[in-house]
Formats: C-alpha cells, structure tokens, sequence
C-alpha cells in the first residue's frame, strides 16, 4: 500500500511539474492583457491608487517637485492616490519593470525611455498605445473634461513627441529634454595660444588636447601645473560613437533593427580615438571618472556630458563631489559638441518620457493617463527645467512669462540662475532642428551598449599597452556582437509595436525565466508537502 502511495505521488508531481513546465513556456507574449479601450466616462466617484516610478539622481529639489506635483494631483483628483517610487539609474527602473512583468505588478506610470519600451512591448498589450489617448476630445491632451490647464497635441514640441512614436504608434510622452555640451575650459585654451571657434570641430579638440601635454621639467603639465591632466572626457561614450557615426553619415542603425555599425568609418573612428587614448589626450567617465570632477580641479580642458548635468560643471558649481579647496578660477564656455561639418551640426536629443502600462481596469488606466497629462503642465514643466539643464517639452511652457524671465535671469546666481546651467539650455533651445534620435526596436539597447563598449575597450587596450590594428578592429566586432548578442537583433523588424518586435534579450529573458523556475519549484514544495501529509495521514487511518 505504502508503495502505490509513493507511485501516485510521483505521478502528481510529474503531472504538475508538466503542467507548470508548460505554463511557463506560454506566460511571455501570449495571452496577455486585453486591448486598452478608452471608456465613454472617467468614473470619478471610485477610489483609486497608482504608482508612479521616477528618477531623479538623488536631487532633493527633484524629489520635492515630484511631490508637490502629486499633491497637486490629488488636490484636484481627490479619488485618485499616487505612490511614488524613486530610483537613481533608469536602468534600474527598466530591470525592475522586466521582473515584475512575469507577476503583472508593473508600475501604472513609469519615466523611462524608447529603447527600454521597446523590450517592454514584448509583452501583449503591456504597455498603452497614446494615439487614441492624445486625441480623445473629452479626456486626451488640452480634453474637455480634463480638470487642470493640459497642453494641447499641437503644444508638445512636435520633434519631441515624434521621439515617442515607434512600431506605428506613440508609446509615450515626453517629459524633458537635454542633449550633448561640450563644457570647455576658455582660460586653459587661451592660454595654450588658441581662440575658441564659434563651433568646436573634432580636428580642433584633439589639436588642443595634444598640445596641452606639454610637460616641465618636474613633469608638471604647463598649462596647469599639476601632476594630473586628461584634456578631454567624455562622459557616454554610447552617444560619442552614435554622434561621430552621425555626423560622417555612417550607418548605426536602421528602422528595421539592421545592425548598420560595423564599417570602415567605426574602425577609422576607433583607430583616431586609439591615437589619443595613446598619448594621454583622451579618457572616459568608465576609465579615469566624472568629467566634472577633473574639469573643476582644472585637470581636463573639454568636458563633453548631458546639458542635464550642467550644474556640476564649472568654477561656480553648485553641485560638485570634489571638496572645495580643489576647485580652480575658469572661465567655462558651453558649446555644441564637435562636429565634422559645421555647417550641418548634428547633436542627439535625448531624456526621460512617461509611458503607462496597461491594466485589466481600464478606468485604472484612464487615471494613469490623468497623471501622466499632469506632468505636462506649465508649473512641472518649467520647476523641473530649471533644476537642470534641461528643457520643457512644451511650446505653452518654453514661450511662458515664467520660463523667459528664467532665462533672462541668466547669471544672478549661483544656483537657480546659474549660468553654466541656463546655457546649457538655452544651447538645446537654439539647435532642436539640429537634433536627431536613434532608431528605437527590441534590442536597440543591445545595440547603444555596444557602440559605447568599442570606444571603452579600445581606450583601455591602448593603455594595456595593446595594438590597435585591423585584427584587433575585427576581434573587437565580434567580441561585441557576442556580449550583447547583436547577431540575434539583425533583421529583427518594428512591425505593429507588440509581439512582432521580436524576443526578449537575454538579461530579460534569464530574469524572467529564474522567477518563474523559482514559483515552480515553490508550488511543487508546497503541493508535495501537502499530498504526504495526507498520504501520511491515510496510511495511518489503515
């Protein structure tokens, strides 16, 4: 008797490993959420409470606007509750999002980018299509049942909000925007005998970066007098490659997912950036540390970082992680970052925009979609903007009495005024035309990881004293496409903005499969445990 007890059992737990097995093999990208339909109605008479997962660099000031924004809210929205969660690094957000697919406990409204939504879109219906959304007369963007001053469609600059258009629909808003300065050190290039051009060239930062090498006989470097000198940093060298490739009309990337980056103008990049990696010239944030911190202690020349981090930058810096008595008097310039042609200057625009994920209560959603407008508004807009060097994302806020006199008050002090800061705004504000984005597909990711990864390995190989030749090139494209696994995006298609968009990458699909291999094992435990005991306690009946 004993033993036909264990023989069932075995079969219970072969029959509900099976059933989990294959349970797990269909829970990514096949059933999925409903289709999102826009109700006839916003019911306000029911309570409800949604998360909001934000970044914000661990800025007090942020944090506080974010708050206020949200009691705000819910000032005006009484039936709705908004928590708030804030993370440091949006690639802990977009790794935290991937986890709590697999258990349907993703956030309602999230900051967040493209590239990071595009993988979210593997999973049918998980995040919400805007483009009903945005137009919808009662509830969408400037609504007529929308309680507070929303912008209209026509309002959010229209390059901005094209950035949030992939795989035939708007996936997101835009929140704020910054791009790529290159903060120079005026006094230190004067001082070598070379005048600032009206738009840096490459040719001209790496002809300063050279001669600033120059060394006394103590092995002081002249131009500063100190022992430590890296006349240029750049801080993501993501977008330095993604910008240089721009600019020559190289290819990167294309609508389709085809890996473009592997061509002769990559190679003689990475061989001109070996050169000056070689000589002391050039370093990375990855390498040698922030850009800021060198520029203030007067240790590097050009200083090339987001216009959003323009207040650590400068002799004034009012953000700074070096000790005061380190600083030294500057004359900071903020300038486009170089170009190849300067008569047809290109500089990525990039930051944060909000997406909202899809709910099983469409009126949930519908209280998403109001928080999210809120966001967009006039008083967010600009105290977010003028926190760093970003800038709004809407005409009504940029053109408002509010946010010009902010930009008129250039100078007048050192922390809401400060100059370097509204510079690097104002720098954004004149070359929006001149802006552009990458492709966004499942894996475009992947793919900016890896054109940052080339320059970083290639500055550390020269320093490791390494040869950079044509076989290092080539081992170096294929040491790349296997790390990030680039040989599996080629090809790989924005169809309709869903499951089409191809699988998940590898770090996604590990974390997603490690949970549900961890529920697994749970459930089987746990109905184990409780068919012995019974077992048990039928032998013992006997």
């Amino acid at each position: 008797m004993r033993g036909l007890c264990r023989s069932r059992l075995r079969i219970i737990l072969t029959v509900l490993m099976i059933g989990c097995a294959v349970s797990l093999t269909g829970c990514h990208g096949s059933k999925g959420l409903e289709e999102f339909e826009i109700p006839e109605e916003f019911d306000t008479s029911r309570q409800y409470e949604i998360t909001f997962w934000a970044k914000n660099d661990t800025n007090k000031t942020q944090t506080a606007i974010y708050e206020k924004a949200i009691a705000d809210f819910e000032e005006i929205y009484p039936n709705i509750t908004v928590n708030l969660r804030l993370y440091t690094d949006y690639g802990k957000i977009y790794n935290d999002v991937i986890t709590n697919i697999s258990t349907n406990t993703t956030p309602n409204v999230c900051i967040t980018y493209p590239d990071h939504i595009a993988t979210y879109l593997t999973g049918t219906n998980l995040v919400v299509p805007l483009d009903g959304l945005l137009s919808d007369e009662k509830y969408g963007l400037g609504g007529s049942e929308v309680r507070f001053a929303s912008p209209t469609v026509e309002e959010i600059i229209p390059e901005f909000l094209e950035e949030c258009s992939f795989g035939g629909h708007y996936y997101a808003v835009p929140y704020m925007r910054s791009t790529e300065a290159c903060y120079v050190n005026k006094t230190y290039v004067e001082e070598l005998g070379y005048t600032l051009p009206d738009m840096l060239t490459w040719d001209f930062i790496w002809e300063v970066s050279e001669a600033a090498l120059a060394q006394d006989a103590d092995g002081n470097y002249k131009v500063n007098g100190q022992k430590v000198l890296i006349p240029f940093i750049y801080k993501s060298t993501d977008n330095m490659m993604i910008q240089m490739l721009k600019q020559k009309g190289a290819g990167y990337s294309n609508d389709d997912g085809d890996i473009l980056i592997f061509n002769d103008t990559t190679g003689a990049l990475l061989y001109t950036i070996a050169e000056h990696a070689g000589s002391g010239a050039f370093s990375t944030f990855k390498i040698s540390g922030y850009p800021a911190n060198f520029l203030n202690a007067g240790q590097c020349i050009f200083a090339i970082d987001s216009t959003a981090g323009a207040t650590w930058m400068g002799t004034d810096a009012p953000l700074s992680d070096i000790s005061a008595d380190k600083f030294v008097d500057f004359e900071t310039e903020v300038m486009v970052i170089p170009q190849f042609d300067t008569e047809n200057p290109c500089m990525i625009s990039q930051g944060p925009s909000v997406c909202i994920f899809n709910k099983a209560d469409s009126q949930e959603v519908m209280a998403s979609w109001l928080f999210a407008q809120y966001l967009l508004t006039d008083d967010v807009q600009i105290a977010y903007s003028e926190t760093e060097g970003y800038v709004p994302v809407t005409s009504k806020a940029q053109q408002s009495d509010t946010y010009q006199s902010y930009l008129s008050a250039c100078g007048q002090d050192n922390s809401t005024y400060y100059e370097v800061k509204i510079k690097a705004a104002q720098l954004l504000l004149d070359n929006i035309d001149n802006t552009f984005v990458t492709p966004v597909f499942n894996g475009s990711t992947s793919l900016r990881d890896a054109a940052g990864q080339m320059i970083e390995n290639t500055v550390k190989s020269v320093r490791r004293k390494q040869t950079v030749d044509d076989a290092y090139i080539d081992t170096l494209y294929s040491d790349v496409t296997s790390l990030y696994r680039l040989d599996q995006l080629e090809g790989s298609a924005v169809a309709s903005g869903k499951a089409e968009l191809g699988e998940l990458p590898a770090t996604a699909v590990i974390l997603l499969s490690a949970l549900g291999g961890a529920w697994v094992l749970i459930i089987i435990y746990a109905f184990y445990r409780r068919i012995r005991a019974r077992l048990r306690r039928s032998h013992q009946n006997k």
